[in-house]
């Protein structure tokens, strides 16, 4: 499970947003701030990169040493910077994401620096990638806290006051130093936001997509309990990675037998347990991690992405195109009717809506695969999911390059 942690930190950075003394108070915004931007591999500075099908090591800018307990070892590196994006509201959350193709001997970091009323802030780390598993570890990065941000797993968070008008990515390609292996990032993004405070949310209107249900594969999260303890305790913890392993089994995309030989012959769905070891993140001790679930969705050649979503109209344009959709929510047992559990971080796949509107989900949090599909009252799932305390809408886009993404809510930012 992942802990919402990140979302409920932004409540604190609200308060920054009230007016001063004698001033009208604003209502808060109906529907958070959101934006979600794609790198352009052909702006920026590069160092040793080469932009063409992706952003790809082309000569080696220098070398450096990286120790971890894989050892210290040295490696090569390219390395490319974005230019600086405005985002056009001051935001309080960025979530990078990306997917590349990573030969063993090779792996990618990520950071991004924010600019805020007082200046450009540090690079700040938001993870460092790899597939292969002799190389380094995979590994967001903690204890990266200052007056200007701090990092939350996988989200960098704005301090009090300093809310976040344009950022930086930054992404650097290692490879074994004199290898001739060629590590590409394909894609990369950052959704950036502000959740404002809100206890309840209002039930949407309709996006087109009531009556329609997606053929996803049912997996069950906890009948993989106990196996594998070493990647955050076993199955029960799984939702993420079974919720990636569903949405891959949808566009046909997962481990082959051959790649899941080293699993247990008596588990039922080794391409579970596989997510979950190439998933985990060594520093959060989990498989949760949000853009590691979608980079590892690239492993199979897909596009994959972290963002928010204002409502339920907007998750139906997707379904609506053919594409199920993972959200995060948190919730308290009995608020979400026909779960049967309380949760602080959750994620399942939508894979559709009954006639009359209610949220048709694959949860991976039931007894067995015959149990996973769910149907959720729309309001209520509407409600923990978007509301401040949960996630704020939280979701992982999960695509092959060539299945368009439909047009994005007119009148507002692109959240996809």
């Amino acid at each position: 499970m992942r802990a919402l942690t990140v979302v409920l930190s932004s409540l604190l950075l609200i308060t920054t947003l009230a007016p001063p003394a004698g001033a009208a108070a604003k209502p808060a915004a109906a529907t958070p701030d959101v934006v979600f931007q794609r790198a352009d591999f052909s702006t920026g500075t590069s160092e040793g990169t080469t932009a063409g099908d992706g952003l790809s090591f082309g000569s080696a800018a220098g070398t450096t040493s990286y120790t971890d307990a894989l050892g210290t070892k040295t490696w090569e590196y390219a390395r490319w910077t974005g230019p600086e994006r405005a985002i056009g509201f001051p935001a309080t959350e960025l979530i990078a994401s990306w997917t590349a193709d990573l030969p063993p001997g090779s792996w990618l970091q990520v950071e991004a620096r924010a600019r805020n009323t007082e200046g450009l802030t540090k690079w700040y780390s938001l993870g460092r990638w790899s597939y292969a598993e002799g190389d380094i570890r995979r590994t967001s990065v903690p204890g990266q806290g200052d007056a200007d941000a701090t990092v939350a797993v996988d989200t960098l968070v704005a301090a009090a006051g300093k809310q976040i008008s344009a950022y930086q990515l930054r992404l650097t390609l290692y490879r074994t130093p004199g290898s001739a292996v060629t590590p590409r990032v394909r894609t990369s993004g950052a959704m950036v936001s502000n959740v404002p405070e809100r206890k309840t949310v209002p039930v949407s209107p309709g996006g087109g997509a009531w009556g329609t249900e997606l053929d996803v594969p049912r997996r069950s999260q906890n009948i993989h309990q106990g196996h594998y303890p070493e990647w955050d305790g076993g199955g029960e913890a799984w939702c993420s990675p079974t919720s990636t392993t569903m949405v891959l089994g949808y566009w046909d995309r997962w481990p082959s037998a051959q790649d899941t030989a080293w699993v247990d012959p008596s588990d039922p769905n080794p391409e579970v347990d596989y997510a979950a070891r190439y998933t985990y993140d060594h520093a959060y001790q989990g498989a949760g991690n949000w853009p590691f679930n979608t980079a590892y969705a690239g492993r199979y050649g897909m596009d994959g992405f972290v963002t928010r979503l204002r409502s339920l109209t907007e998750l139906e344009l997707l379904i609506k195109a053919g594409v199920p959709v993972i959200t995060s929510q948190s919730f308290k047992k009995g608020e979400l009717p026909g779960a049967g559990y309380g949760t602080n971080g959750h994620l399942m796949v939508i894979i559709g809506f009954t006639a009359t509107g209610d949220v048709i989900a694959n949860d991976p949090a039931s007894a067995g695969n015959d149990a996973v599909r769910h149907v959720y009252p729309r309001a209520d799932f509407e409600n923990v999911w978007l509301r401040s305390s949960s996630s704020g809408g939280v979701a992982y886009v999960i695509h092959p390059p060539g299945h368009a993404l439909p047009a994005t809510t007119p009148g507002l930012p692109g959240n996809w």
